[in-house]
């Protein structure tokens, strides 16, 4: 796991004074994620945030829906007849790496889709293992966690230990 994700994850966040009651006016969509962090624990996955992760989930979405639309034409576009090669093996290189991309993302969109359905229910911000609060820290790096860090923590331990 990335080491900046488990610094935001498990640093605690020191409410700015300034940012400590700026939740109370805004829209959760309009929140700012220093804004989100500098909240009460006790507003935990209350409307707020599921609206703030509701928007950024969405437009997450939207980014990927917007970037597969772009692939689609980009391959389009290089489809000519390139007799050269070397340059026909970069130019589908450049493909392959495009479309594992594109796969990677489509993968992306699927637990999109699945935390979108876990804010309905009222699952989001709790880990599937243990039950408790993922924390902010951890979903703001990674929207679509349904893990604690220390329950991803051991899931990849054991992964390590025993593979797939």
């Amino acid at each position: 796991m990335n080491s900046s994700v488990i610094d935001i994850a498990k640093t605690p966040h020191k409410a700015d004074p300034k940012l400590a009651n700026a939740w109370k006016t805004k829209a959760g969509s309009e929140l700012t994620e220093a804004e989100v962090l500098a909240m009460p624990d006790s507003e935990y996955m209350k409307d707020k945030q599921i609206e703030f992760f509701r928007a950024k989930l969405q437009s997450l979405k939207d980014d990927l829906l917007s970037n597969a639309g772009e692939t689609t034409e980009h391959l389009r576009e290089d489809t000519s007849i390139v007799p050269d090669p070397a340059d026909r093996a970069t130019i589908e290189e450049e493909h392959a790496l495009e479309l594992r991309t594109r796969d990677r993302e489509r993968k992306l969109l699927k637990k999109i889709a699945q935390s979108l359905v876990r804010l309905d229910s009222g699952d989001y911000g709790f880990c599937d293992e243990t039950g408790e609060p993922i924390g902010l820290g951890r979903l703001i790096a990674r929207p679509t966690a349904t893990l604690s860090l220390e329950a991803q923590q051991r899931r990849e331990l054991k992964q390590k230990m025993f593979g797939d």
